[in-house]
C-alpha cells in the first residue's frame, strides 16, 4: 500500500480537502460549502474523497486548519492541528519557494503573510469585518443580478471604474445602490467595487507593511480577475494566482501531516459516528467561563473554555 496524507481546511463559508502522496502531489481534492455545519461538511468531504481514492493508497496522516480546526481535529483524530497562517505559508512555499508576500482573501476574513528566506517574518489578519471578502462580493453580485462567476470578467471590460467606499459593508452597499440609481453601467460599478476591495485590503490588512514580489494571491477571491487586475495596478507587481490557490491551506496542512507522521493508519470511518457540541456556563467561580463540551456518541471526549484549566 502507498502512503498518502489528508489536509482539511475548515472555514466559515467553505470546507476544503486535499490528499497528497509522499512527493506532495495532489491525488484527490474536494471543495464544498460548510453551510454553517462544519461537522456535517467534513463528513461529506471525507465521504467524497474516500470514494474517489484509489485502493492502492492508505491515509497515514491527517492535518486540520481553519476556523474549526480544533473541533474537526478532534473529530478525525488528526495528528497535527495548525492555524491558517502556518498552513498557507507551508502550502505556498511548496509551490513557490521564493515567495515574499502572500495575499489571502477568503469567504469571511482576509490575511497577509510576509515571508523572508522561507520563514514567516510578519502577518496580519482581518476577522472583524466582512467588507471585501468573498461573502461580501457574492451579496453584491446578487444585488446587481450578476452571477459571481462573471464578476471578474465584467470588471475587465470597464474603462471608467466608479469610486465606491468599501471600508464598511453598510457604506459600500449604500454607495453601490446610489451609483446604480444614478445610471452608471454595471461593468463600471463592478470594476469600482473590485478596485475598492483592493484599496481597502491594502489600507487595513496591509497597512504599514512592505509588499515585495514575488506576490501570490490566494483564497476564493483570487479567482476574481478584476480584483487581480487592480492588485497589479496598485502594487505595480505581477500577481501570481495558482490553479490551486483556493486549496493552499489544505495542501499546507497535508504536508505538515506528512512531516509529523506517527505510523498510524486512518480509515476515515466516521459516517455513522454522532458528534455534538454543547455550550455550558461554569458557575464554580466569578469568571463564569463559557465551556464547550464535545460528545462522540453521547460520550464526553473533550471540553474547552475554562480559564483555570479545570475542564
Amino acid at each position: 500500500m502507498k502512503p498518502c496524507y489528508l489536509g482539511i481546511d475548515i472555514g466559515s463559508i467553505s470546507t476544503k480537502g486535499v490528499i497528497i502522496d509522499q512527493d506532495h502531489k495532489i491525488i484527490r481534492s474536494l471543495y464544498l460549502w460548510t453551510e454553517g455545519n462544519p461537522i456535517d461538511a467534513v463528513k461529506r468531504l471525507l465521504k467524497g474523497l474516500k470514494s474517489d481514492l484509489p485502493k492502492c493508497y492508505e491515509i497515514k496522516g491527517i492535518g486540520t486548519t481553519g476556523s474549526a480546526r480544533k473541533l474537526i481535529g478532534l473529530m478525525v483524530d488528526a495528528n497535527i492541528v495548525k492555524n491558517e497562517i502556518t498552513a498557507h505559508a507551508i502550502g505556498t512555499l511548496s509551490y513557490y519557494p521564493d515567495v515574499h508576500t502572500i495575499l489571502e482573501i477568503g469567504g469571511q476574513d482576509s490575511k497577509i503573510i510576509l515571508i523572508d528566506h522561507g520563514i514567516i517574518a510578519d502577518y496580519s489578519m482581518n476577522t472583524l469585518c466582512a467588507a471585501g471578502t468573498g461573502s461580501f462580493l457574492s451579496s453584491q453580485a446578487k444585488r446587481l443580478g450578476i452571477p459571481i462567476e462573471e464578476f471578474g470578467e465584467l470588471a475587465l471590460q470597464s474603462k471608467n471604474p466608479v469610486k465606491i467606499a468599501a471600508r464598511c459593508t453598510v457604506f459600500a452597499e449604500s454607495d453601490l445602490i446610489h451609483k446604480a440609481q444614478l445610471g452608471y453601467e454595471k461593468k463600471d460599478i463592478v470594476a469600482g467595487l473590485c478596485k475598492s476591495i483592493v484599496l481597502n485590503y491594502l489600507n487595513n490588512v496591509g497597512k504599514g507593511k512592505q509588499l515585495k514580489g514575488p506576490i501570490v494571491f490566494q483564497g476564493g477571491v483570487s479567482k476574481n480577475k478584476g480584483v487581480v487586475k487592480y492588485f497589479e495596478e496598485v502594487l505595480g507587481e505581477k500577481i501570481i494566482v495558482d490553479e490551486n490557490s483556493h486549496l493552499m491551506g489544505a495542501i499546507g496542512i497535508a504536508i505538515l501531516a506528512h512531516n509529523n507522521e506517527n505510523g498510524k493508519t486512518y480509515p476515515l470511518n466516521i459516517q455513522d459516528i454522532s458528534f455534538q457540541t454543547k455550550g455550558q456556563e461554569c458557575s464554580k467561580c466569578s469568571n463564569h467561563c463559557e465551556l464547550l463540551k464535545i460528545y462522540r456518541n453521547d460520550e464526553l471526549i473533550d471540553s474547552w473554555g475554562s480559564k483555570c484549566g479545570k475542564y
